[in-house]
């Protein structure tokens, strides 16, 4: 088959063992994100099977239109950027593992390293050693302080792991189901929203963005932080409320913020208000950015493209394709 993989854009899967599973296939490689639709059509117009990578393309109805050949996409996880019934009506078999055990260690750590470099003014302190004026500040302690995890899943937990590990305190918030099961396994849940967030000397959300939890955190809640706290958000930038993060900055409550997404990736605007401010330390999106988490989970992305040249597709989102066949 003619496999075509985009958005890998530090031609990193070729090194991965994962990719023998595409021995055979006819692979094409993406290493930079199309401007628009027209080139993206261009570029995919003989490909039989395409490889996402997260959520860095949308697969729209009139993307599909555009591509006859096309037979199958294969990703991992969540899909809110792929349109499921224009994939169905244009025969394309859609097929996404979610994976039911095991957190994303990779982000878990990165979240957790967040944390440490704002509180301990890491950047900064780096720059102004290597700008030859010593120690430029005093950073915090994070043992006896107060970590918020909004969210109680997989990632949460293994944050919360690494916290108690530093002597910190936890408390949860999310929904009202994930605040009975936190208290269920004896977890200390906030008394209430306001008190969460105005009890944390660390606020880090790990909810899954769908359309009922975009912007779930407002400019309220961050009002309510202390102004020597920090909001740390690895998850997804559409969980904020549009344009709060950046208000509350300049507000100052809360005084620092620590973040592995924006609203547009990849951003590259150094003068973007929210990248560019004093009071935010940021990495481009890479929680899941390690070798290791690639061959995790590419591992089950090229499965899906071996499975459906075998003629036995696995991960099936549309099945109706299949008894329509």
């Amino acid at each position: 088959m003619k496999v075509h993989i985009l958005d890998d854009w530090f031609d990193t899967l070729r090194g991965l063992p994962c990719f023998r599973l595409l021995d055979g296939h006819d692979v094409t490689v993406w290493t930079d994100a199309a401007p628009d639709e027209d080139t993206l059509a261009a570029r995919l117009a003989e490909a039989e099977a395409l490889v996402l990578f997260r959520e860095r393309t949308a697969i729209t109805r009139s993307l599909l239109e555009r591509l006859p050949k096309l037979q199958l996409i294969a990703q991992r996880g969540a899909y809110p950027h792929v349109d499921v019934a224009a994939c169905t009506d244009h025969e394309v078999l859609f097929c996404s593992k979610k994976p039911q055990d095991g957190a994303n260690y990779a982000a878990a750590e990165l979240t957790f390293a967040l944390m440490l470099a704002a509180m301990r003014q890491i950047p900064q302190q780096m720059a102004s050693a290597k700008a030859g004026q010593w120690q430029m500040g005093v950073g915090k302690t994070l043992r006896g302080r107060v970590l918020g995890l909004y969210g109680v899943g997989r990632i949460a937990r293994a944050v919360a792991g690494y916290a108690r590990a530093f002597g910190m305190d936890v408390i949860w918030w999310g929904s009202e189901a994930g605040r009975v099961r936190a208290q269920a396994e004896g977890e200390s849940v906030a008394e209430s929203r306001a008190d969460f967030f105005a009890r944390s000397d660390i606020v880090s959300i790990h909810v899954r963005l769908t359309p009922e939890t975009r912007g779930i955190v407002t400019a309220e809640d961050l009002g309510r932080m202390a102004p020597g706290a920090v909001f740390v958000n690895t998850s997804r930038a559409g969980l904020v409320q549009p344009g709060a993060l950046l208000a509350a900055l300049e507000a100052g409550r809360p005084g620092m913020a620590a973040v592995d997404v924006f609203d547009t990736e990849p951003q590259t605007d150094p003068s973007d208000p929210l990248l560019s401010h004093p009071n935010l330390i940021c990495t481009p999106h890479i929680g899941f950015v390690t070798e290791d988490e690639f061959d995790n989970q590419f591992s089950d992305i090229f499965e899906e493209v071996a499975a459906y040249a075998a003629g036995a597709p696995i991960h099936v989102i549309n099945p109706e394709l299949l008894r329509k066949g």
